[in-house]
């Protein structure tokens, strides 16, 4: 007797078997079909993204941010795992800072030549930042010129940027011969260019990052600010194309409780201008960068940063001093850890937390707001050019017209850059 399995199948038999085996076949792949569509998104995250934010508002200054590790553009290294390189101290170190000089470095503007301008000490430029758990890698000029060759890095954002924007080239502008390199402004667009490397470092001024009645780079001192709705393609068609963009947007928007958010254009003859609370108008612009960011920029090719809140010392009871100073002759820094001054909203630390940390979008954050809080020695102050002749009531009271807003260079601001290296290159 045959067994079952002696017989050679007729092809009438493999019909039958195919046709039993069809439906199965159909219903999974159906099935892998939908959950492809439900979940597809879930699995671009999970496998793409780059930077999930911290679950409280509070925990920019005192958290370590959680990254998915992956293959990012132009990161040789990572960070050693657990160490917050935003959370730390200053240190003195005479014998590593400063990281250039202020006289050679022909690109400082004169609203941050503070030793050109009569600052008498120089201690605020012998501090390093060290972070808690780790150190810093040190700042590489020579890495950073070749991994910008046949590349564009900008800067986005008001003059605190361009003061961090300066900061860079003053760092790497040595290692190029001088008619190997140029800075040429065009408008709101300032550009370095490292001729050899075929290289860009440029910033361009949007203190907004939405189109504004503050937009002229020159002339934009205007008190009632009035900042367009849904307008960041404006600016957004000058950032095409950039390779690594670092954003910030944040001292503009302290108007007060309250801003002025236009409906529709400048041009239109009958204007709708609606009032919003900073926070929420804040949000509206994050949104917008992000979503710019989103549709304009790839994520495998092109880094993505975004600087915080840089503190103000304007206000000298903050850290427990008489009130009615401010930085002016102060030389030393904070040294209360916990220390947070009134000129920088936690409200707005707040917007910037819940927007990132809901984004899939992959930005790298910058939180340079908690360390530099504590460098109340670090400001212009009185040690800058002034555009305005002063009153005599203004010289007979110096802390009437100190800048306790942006930073002399040398100094703070190339520590913001030290931390951009970092996370470039060791994320």
């Amino acid at each position: 007797m045959k067994t079952p399995f002696s017989e050679s199948p007729s092809p009438s038999s493999l019909l039958r078997n195919k046709a039993r085996l069809s439906p199965y076949l159909f219903t999974l792949l159906v099935f892998i079909f939908f959950v492809a569509i439900l979940y597809g998104e879930d699995f671009i995250c999970i496998f793409g993204q780059q930077l999930q934010l911290y679950s409280n508002p509070h925990a920019f200054f005192s958290s370590p941010e959680r990254v998915k590790r992956h293959k990012l553009p132009f990161a040789i290294g990572k960070t050693e795992e657990g160490c917050d390189v935003f959370s730390g101290r200053w240190v003195w170190d005479e014998e590593n800072r400063p990281l250039y000089e202020e006289s050679e470095c022909p690109y400082i503007q004169p609203q941050l030549t503070c030793q050109a301008h009569g600052r008498p000490d120089k201690d605020y430029q012998f501090w390093r930042w060290q972070p808690n758990d780790c150190d810093l890698p040190k700042f590489n000029a020579s890495l950073m010129l070749e991994t910008l060759r046949g590349k564009r890095m900008m800067f986005v954002g008001d003059s605190l940027n361009r003061g961090q924007y300066v900061s860079l080239v003053c760092l790497l502008h040595r290692l190029i011969p001088e008619d190997g390199k140029s800075m040429e402004t065009f408008d709101s667009l300032t550009v370095f260019t490292a001729k050899e490397y075929n290289a860009t470092i440029e910033f361009y001024w949007a203190p907004f990052l939405l189109e504004s009645n503050a937009d002229n780079a020159v002339v934009h001192r205007i008190s009632d600010r009035v900042v367009r709705k849904g307008s960041i393609n404006k600016h957004g068609r000058n950032w095409k194309g950039v390779d690594i963009l670092v954003f910030n947007t944040y001292l503009w928007w302290m108007t007060g409780l309250k801003m002025k958010i236009l409906v529709g254009s400048f041009e239109d003859e009958a204007k709708e201008i609606v009032e919003v609370s900073t926070e929420d108008a804040y949000r509206m612009a994050m949104k917008s960068m992000l979503r710019w960011v989103r549709l304009n920029m790839d994520p495998k090719k092109t880094r993505v940063f975004f600087t915080t809140m840089s503190p103000s010392h304007g206000k000298s009871i903050d850290w427990g001093a008489e009130e009615g100073g401010n930085c002016y002759k102060e030389t030393r820094m904070i040294e209360n850890e916990t220390y947070w001054g009134s000129d920088c909203r936690k409200s707005v630390m707040g917007v910037i937390g819940e927007v990132l940390r809901k984004t899939k979008v992959p930005i790298t954050l910058l939180n340079i707001t908690q360390l530099s809080s504590y460098r109340k020695d670090a400001h212009t102050s009185i040690y800058k050019k002034q555009w305005s002749p002063l009153t005599p009531q203004q010289l007979a009271n110096p802390a009437s017209y100190a800048d306790c807003v942006h930073w002399c260079l040398p100094g703070l601001q190339d520590t913001w850059n030290e931390l951009l290296f970092a996370k470039l290159f060791y994320p």
